[in-house]
């Protein structure tokens, strides 16, 4: 429903030239009418969504509440965050001697912090303006305030003191808000010794000692740019693994291992219960799940990595009939599409893995869907990426997964020592582990820990989306010598029982 002030303004006649809605315009508000979609939120759904939608030939407008779009991810997410793990592991090839192995002597290696962080700005800005371009190029409208849904078709732009800048009336809206940081309880982040993610990519200084609230992807991946920086890292964890929900337990031991190689250390099983700021030094408390014993830890930097939580607070959502699951998530369904039709929602925002390239994904299927596409997407072909050195990825089932679902299936596993390229980097940590149905031979999971995982795991979505078996992919020629070569040879093991390069 429209408010009445618009209502009223739509039913006023022209006067001297100008209507009582244009009257308005000059007394700070804008208008937009005619748009076909308003995407709130401009983080990887959002704008790919938006970009989608204008490329179909609808009339697009993009919200975004911060100065620069991109979201989570662009600003304080996957984007800074990777250029830290990359300049960070080649400060840690030089000063720990392996560049030196190599035949490559640098000498005295010291650490330029700010010049670091400085390269991950530079990287974090070309991409959000980057955004800018494509919006311009693709003719997408792009307002900066907090968008407001005031009714099922329109939604309201507020400034930063609240007071409504720009209406904008439209057919369709689409909630791309993300998610946000999930608070420790009785844990205050200040983003200076007590930090979120947000705060870990800024860090001012090295610190001595740091203490990670949880070690899944997050606290794994930036526990590791910080050990390598020279900080002595301690991950706390309520659950008996590293590497987060969804991770293969055979991978996770083998990465757990790696990582406590590289100088990470971990608490599992344990819970942290309070901490405290005395003398400049921040006091943990923790206490073992299994025994209750109860130890007090000390850091200079606390970063509490516990997860994320929707967005979907102060977007006029209960106004509109509009409720919560019990995580604060919008229940859609099948198109996206909220209890109200036309408005839909994607990303972190719903049900599903809190992942960039899901609710990317998501954006355009339901751009598509808004003008007659077909809507699907199989979210057992949605991968995950672990971005520390040697990444690790995977797709599919683990083998938990099958076995408390009582499918019979195969294992097929191919180690990097024994792949060729591995050998000639120097980089042979790690191996591929391959789930196939027992009966039908088609691939079920693929799980990797070792060089470029990431990269080489698309093949294993690629091959899951078109429902191939493991022969399928063992009969696929591979380029020599390519890291890639152990992801052919470990379903070749999975298929025929024996891979060629292991015995």
């Amino acid at each position: 429903m429209q408010s009445s002030l618009f209502q009223a303004a739509r039913q006023v006649t022209k006067h001297n030239g100008r209507t009582f809605l244009g009257s308005m315009q000059t007394c700070g508000y804008a208008t937009h009418d005619d748009v076909d979609l308003v995407v709130i939120g401009s983080g990887p759904g959002g704008y790919v969504g938006a970009i989608k939608a204008s490329q179909l030939g609808m009339k697009t407008v993009c919200i975004e509440k911060n100065a620069t779009l991109g979201g989570t991810c662009l600003n304080v997410g996957c984007i800074p965050s990777k250029a830290l793990l990359n300049n960070s592991h080649y400060f840690h090839m030089a000063k720990s001697g392996d560049l030196a192995n190599r035949g490559i002597e640098c000498g005295d290696v010291k650490l330029n912090l700010e010049k670091m962080m400085g390269e991950k700005t530079k990287a974090v800005g070309a991409l959000t303006g980057g955004i800018k371009m494509l919006f311009k190029g693709n003719k997408v409208t792009h307002l900066e305030g907090h968008g407001k849904i005031t009714g099922p078709n329109q939604v309201s732009v507020l400034g930063p003191d609240g007071e409504v800048t720009e209406v904008v009336n439209t057919k369709n809206i689409m909630i791309a808000t993300g998610s946000e940081v999930t608070p420790f309880p009785g844990i205050d982040v200040d983003e200076e010794t007590i930090v979120s993610s947000t705060g870990a990519l800024s860090l001012k200084e090295v610190p001595e000692k740091m203490i990670i609230i949880g070690a899944g992807v997050i606290g794994v991946e930036l526990g590791s740019v910080w050990a390598r920086l020279g900080t002595q890292v301690t991950a706390v964890e309520f659950m008996g693994h590293v590497g987060g929900m969804g991770i293969d337990m055979d991978i996770s031991k083998q990465f757990q291992r790696i990582m406590t190689k590289q100088g990470l250390k971990f608490k599992l099983n344990t819970k942290v219960t309070a901490a405290k700021k005395e003398g400049g030094k921040i006091t943990v408390t923790v206490e073992s799940v299994k025994d209750g014993k109860v130890e007090n830890m000390e850091a200079d930097v606390l970063l509490v990595c516990v997860g994320r939580r929707p967005y979907t607070q102060g977007l006029g959502l209960e106004e509109l009939g509009i409720e919560m699951d019990n995580r604060g998530r919008v229940p859609v369904n099948s198109r996206f599409q909220s209890v109200l039709p036309n408005v839909y929602a994607i990303g972190d925002c719903i049900a599903g893995p809190m992942l960039a390239h899901k609710a990317e994904d998501e954006g355009i299927i339901a751009a598509e869907g808004m003008v007659g596409g077909p809507v699907h997407i199989d979210y057992n072909c949605v991968p995950s990426v672990v971005y520390t050195h040697p990444e690790v990825a995977w797709v599919g089932k683990s083998e938990e997964d099958l076995k408390s679902e009582g499918v019979e299936y195969v294992v097929g596993k191919f180690p990097f020592a024994a792949n060729s390229r591995a050998k000639c980097n120097n980089d042979t940590d790690g191996l591929v582990k391959i789930l196939g149905d027992k009966k039908t031979d088609r691939l079920l999971g693929a799980h990797i820990i070792g060089p470029g995982a990431g990269e080489i795991i698309n093949e294993a979505v690629l091959a899951m989306e078109y429902g191939a078996s493991c022969e399928d992919i063992a009969r696929v020629c591979h380029a020599h010598p390519t890291c890639s070569e152990a992801f052919r040879e470990a379903n070749l093991a999975a298929w025929s029982g024996k891979a060629i390069n292991n015995m």
